[in-house]
């Protein structure tokens, strides 16, 4: 790397701490999408408006998110002298007030989620120009980062950015480290000497089955064929993830630093980011950070003056499920119908345009920058024997703490559920956590001590993959979970081979008769022997996984099969005309919540004496179930 190219990024990087740490106020707002979703933008705009009514000289922007979506909006205030505080969901009455205190130097206690201090602060330079001092007098009161139960577990490594740094700055994510690990391996290492350190990492590829990621790099960089390609894989298509879209919203050069990374060690020319058209905020995030790198020269030709020449085009991905998968995004990027094609030969080998190409997750990407700054020894002090560094979950459904998780791998589901996600909510029992998203498996509590790495789940019958999780209560039918998932991925399948095609259509029609009554015996060994030859038999990973939500419910909730098929009873009251809602007379407190909610008026009762439910006239909407608060509504 030349000098020039050096001087100029230390500028940058002395220009990018003034940003991040001002010497005067400054307040930023979370505007990835979940924030947005939630009202930042009418936040950020009433942050403004107060601070100009007020005469207030503050620094109002945007950042991404921190991963508690679950407290969106949420908004930093960073001012010389004090910690970071962080405030939780916002609105426009909150985000007045938060201003109007900071004309008479107090905050809002009540409104605060957490205060960070230099000790926790994610980034490198965490407030090292501020001194501690001149606190508002109820300071104290503010709980610490770490004291925070869905913070307190978590390491943020990857997520370090997220939340943290103006995604359209550059100088910003320069200044928190940004960059550094593409001119170490520009100037100091060879390609081959960045793929072994890489290797050594034991990183595992953060998008689906976790293949080695240097042995997939070394085998496309030794495979004969010019030019070479890199893909980054953003076609994140499961139900209730959106890890790769946070990364791409709140860190987007992490992700580029990461593929020019892996170009230059390939010896690729060429990248191609594939992103779901359904993320525009993402697309649009890349977009200004692909022509700011470009203008710094950390893109294009002769990057940072080493000679190596590198680009990247954004390719909007169509909404097809099934391109999630290697080759059938290729061919969509190619043009052609995404359907996936047998393997081998693998993309490492013939890949776009019939080129060795090497693609990866958006977490892959960006996990690159880490491990070439810090070392491969670094990277892997945390993990399980076979699983190292961190993993990126979203934890949703029926938790507390909806939100994306940063955690070392082996730590085991019940801690991620139980302690990071706060457990379930309303008081009701947990019933099972399904990892992997729809081709995963569903995991009851009898196995919740299961340390979180690529082999141990897939023992017990599921995935990592990308890292969705969708945690269920006791009000979740197994049965009809399971007929969600394949539904989803019958609908997604590309129609290519017979397995996938006719056999999850199949399976579904049995998995509809069970919850709609009309289930019979041997229906659950019929699942069983198809579920088994989908797996074996299917042309992609698409089809050879779907059977596992079906699979794994089978496995480990054979009973709740049982009771419908049998009984014709769904016991956990999800499944309409298989069960009967009634009021438990020494739990209900006649708060006349769902009296008044009842759309069918099946519920009567007075006024803070027990109520009764006609079943008769209910309609089994489940909407008093979901209101009780005091869970009073039961099922027959």
């Amino acid at each position: 790397m030349s000098s020039l190219a050096l001087k100029n990024l230390n500028e940058i990087k002395a220009k990018g701490l003034k940003s991040l740490y001002p010497e005067k106020t400054k307040i930023a707002v979370g505007m990835s999408t979940c924030g947005r979703a939630s009202g930042a933008e009418e936040v950020i705009e009433a942050i403004q408006s107060e601070a100009a009514s007020l005469g207030l000289d503050i620094i109002v922007t945007p950042n991404g998110c921190m991963g508690l979506c679950q407290k969106e909006p949420l908004v930093d205030l960073i001012r010389p002298g004090w910690p970071r505080v962080v405030y939780q969901q916002m609105d426009v009455k909150k985000a007045k007030e938060i201003v109007a205190a900071l004309k008479e130097n107090k905050i809002i206690a009540k409104y605060i989620l957490c205060k960070i201090g230099e000790e926790t602060h994610l980034l490198e330079n965490a407030l090292h120009r501020y001194n501690l001092n001149g606190l508002p007098e109820n300071m104290e009161k503010v709980p610490p980062y770490k004291e925070v139960p869905f913070f307190g577990k978590q390491q943020k490594r990857v997520l370090q950015g997220c939340g943290n740094i103006n995604p359209d700055k550059i100088e910003e994510y320069i200044a928190a480290g940004g960059y550094t690990a593409l001119g170490k391996a520009l100037g100091e290492l060879d390609p081959q000497g960045v793929i072994d350190e890489v290797t050594r990492s034991s990183l595992r590829g953060r998008g689906g089955a976790g293949f080695p990621t240097g042995r997939k790099w070394s085998f496309c960089r030794e495979a004969p064929g010019e030019p070479k390609y890199v893909i980054c894989n953003a076609d994140e298509g499961d139900p209730g993830a959106y890890m790769d879209r946070s990364i791409l919203e709140g860190s987007p050069h992490q992700v580029i630093e990461g593929m020019v990374i892996g170009a230059y060690a390939i010896g690729a020319a060429h990248g191609v980011m594939y992103v779901r058209a359904e993320y525009p905020l993402a697309i649009e995030k890349l977009t200004r950070a692909l022509d700011q790198a470009r203008e710094l020269g950390l893109l294009g030709k002769n990057i940072l003056g080493s000679g190596f020449d590198f680009d990247i085009a954004i390719e909007r991905g169509s909404g097809a499920f099934v391109c999630g998968e290697e080759t059938a995004l290729i061919a969509s990027i190619e043009g052609t119908t995404g359907e996936p094609r047998q393997r081998p030969p693998f993309p490492a080998q013939k890949g776009l345009w019939g080129k060795p190409t090497n693609i990866n997750n958006v977490k892959t990407w960006a996990t690159i920058p880490l491990i070439v700054t810090r070392g491969a020894d670094w990277f892997s002090e945390i993990g399980t024997e076979k699983s190292k560094g961190t993993m990126i979950f979203s934890m949703v459904g029926k938790v507390k703490m909806n939100g994306l998780v940063e955690v070392p791998m082996g730590m085991t589901l019940r801690e991620l559920v139980f302690e990071v996600g706060g457990g379930v909510p309303d008081k009701r029992a947990f019933k099972a956590i399904q990892t992997g998203g729809p081709s995963g498996g569903c995991i009851p509590d009898s196995l919740m001590d299961l340390p979180v790495d690529y082999d141990k789940l897939a023992a017990v019958g599921s995935i990592i993959g990308s890292g969705g999780m969708v945690v269920m209560d006791e009000t979740s039918c197994m049965v009809n979970v399971a007929k969600y998932f394949l539904a989803f991925t019958k609908d997604e399948s590309c129609g290519k081979c017979t397995p996938c095609r006719e056999g999850t259509r199949r399976m579904l029609e049995i998995l509809t008769d069970i919850t709609e009554g009309r289930g019979r015996e041997g229906d659950i060994e019929i699942l069983e022997d198809m579920g088994t030859t989908i797996v074996d038999s299917a042309l992609c990973a698409l089809g050879g996984t779907a059977p596992n939500p079906v699979l794994t419910t089978i496995r480990y909730f054979r009973e709740e099969y049982e009771e419908h098929i049998k009984n014709k009873r769904c016991p956990a009251g999800a499944c309409k005309g298989l069960f009967e809602l009634w009021i438990d007379p020494d739990k209900c407190i006649g708060c006349g919540q769902c009296l008044s909610n009842c759309p069918s008026s099946a519920v009567s009762g007075e006024k803070k004496n027990a109520h009764t439910l006609d079943t008769g006239k209910c309609i089994q909407c489940g909407i008093c179930r979901e209101i009780c608060p005091t869970n009073a509504v039961r099922v027959k």
